[in-house]
């Protein structure tokens, strides 16, 4: 489909999800930038909190398991609007806790509205990046990025204002439901038939198979093919395992950056909190700027080549970040890992958001829930390692990791037909 071609709504739709992903990635940060601050005021250990962390990702396994089915009977654009207003109010949590009691409770509901809006924004994107013709979806994660670097920087600066996390997380829930309510009614529909309406018709009559099997000059990831393919359920079953597992460890190395960054370059370094949190700053600047080329590195070397290269980047940053006794080098190895991991994700997204059936959103809820679990459950396991050893030698679990991911980057290449 050519650009000139897409209607008005279309082009609305796209900006919006680019708005909300934005949203998300600058509520997460928020926390992540007040995390010292939270601790110090609840009064709970670096190993507490990465139980908290922990009961934060099964929270948000089950925000992502209920938002699947419910995005493919409803559509996304109204799980959209609800999850984000949760997410939105939620992130205020943290700053009213008083204690673990109240903190365990503030991330299990922040956790549960960043899970369903993760399922139903990506499936969101998912139907506007078919209603496009083209690949765009590393765009919108690099929107997140982007919303993560602003919430980073703006949690920075209040910090270094002097300024208590609660009014900062206030403002930032009433900025969060403020941008829900104007952008959700700009969401494209997408029940199941109206996905189905929206992707291109098959030719009445197929022109016959090549003798040798070989595809025509349409692409095995176009929506056509993806459409008129339709796996068994042990392929599909296969395809969703192996995405997840590839997904478990790149989201396990992001996850470890989004909740220990800060704490990492405080213990290891000896900074004050607001140097620390420009660690998390300088991973979301090259996040956000790789993920806006990612879609044309993969189209140009392939999707295998960007998770294998990707991974290897990753695992430089990670070393360096381990060895560097330098606040510059130590910044440079998170922009570093910020930039081999941004690509990767979003490719991943992609192909299960189009495996061929009518109930996406579900798929893709299978591959976030265990994804993700990766996201979160790693860095509650670099909490309990804390107790053991520093914080910084525990940094070695991402670093195996993304190793692991470069070895078996081939799961993420398209089914064939």
């Amino acid at each position: 489909m050519a650009t000139s071609t897409i209607d008005p709504a279309t082009r609305l739709a796209r900006a919006a999800v680019f708005v909300v992903f934005a949203l998300n990635g600058f509520l997460l940060a928020m926390w992540v930038v007040h995390i010292p601050a939270v601790t110090d005021h609840t009064g709970v250990s670096k190993s507490t909190l990465g139980m908290f962390i922990l009961l934060m990702a099964g929270a948000g396994i089950v925000g992502m398991r209920i938002a699947g089915p419910l995005a493919d009977r409803f559509g996304s654009r109204t799980l959209v609007g609800v999850a984000a207003a949760i997410a939105s109010v939620a992130v205020l949590g943290p700053g009213l806790a008083t204690g673990p009691v109240t903190l365990a409770i503030a991330l299990a509901c922040f956790g549960f509205g960043n899970g369903a809006l993760d399922v139903s924004m990506n499936t969101q994107a998912v139907h506007v990046e078919r209603t496009y013709g083209r690949p765009i979806m590393s765009a919108f994660h690099a929107l997140f990025s982007g919303g993560g670097l602003l919430g980073s920087l703006i949690g920075a600066a209040t910090l270094r204002a002097g300024w208590d996390a609660r009014p900062t997380l206030t403002l930032a829930a009433i900025a969060g439901l403020i941008v829900t309510a104007a952008v959700v009614p700009l969401l494209l529909r997408d029940t199941r038939s109206e996905s189905r309406v929206s992707e291109p018709s098959p030719a009445p009559t197929p022109p016959p198979a090549l003798p040798d099997g070989g595809s025509r000059t349409e692409s095995i990831d176009s929506p056509g093919a993806q459409a008129r393919r339709q796996p068994s359920r042990a392929d599909q079953n296969r395809k969703v395992l192996a995405l997840a597992a590839i997904a478990f460890g790149v989201l396990l190395a992001e996850g470890v950056a989004n909740d220990w960054s800060t704490l990492q370059m405080r213990e290891h370094l000896g900074v004050e909190d607001a140097t620390a949190a420009l660690a998390y700053s300088a991973f979301s600047i090259t996040m956000t700027a790789g993920r806006f080329t990612a879609d044309r590195i993969s189209g140009a070397f392939g999707r295998v080549m960007l998770v294998r290269y990707g991974s290897a980047l990753a695992a430089l940053g990670l070393g360096l970040i381990m060895v560097s006794g330098w606040v510059p080098l130590s910044l440079l190895g998170w922009a570093i890992a910020g930039l081999g991991l941004s690509g990767i994700v979003p490719q991943i997204f992609t192909a299960a958001g189009n495996l061929g059936t009518d109930t996406a959103a579900t798929d893709m809820s299978r591959v976030f829930s265990l994804g993700y679990f990766g996201l979160l459950a790693g860095p509650a396991v670099i909490g309990w390692l804390t107790a053991l050893v520093p914080l910084t030698v525990a940094m070695a679990v991402p670093f195996i990791a993304v190793l692991l991911c470069c070895r078996y980057a081939g799961a993420v290449a398209p089914q064939r037909k």
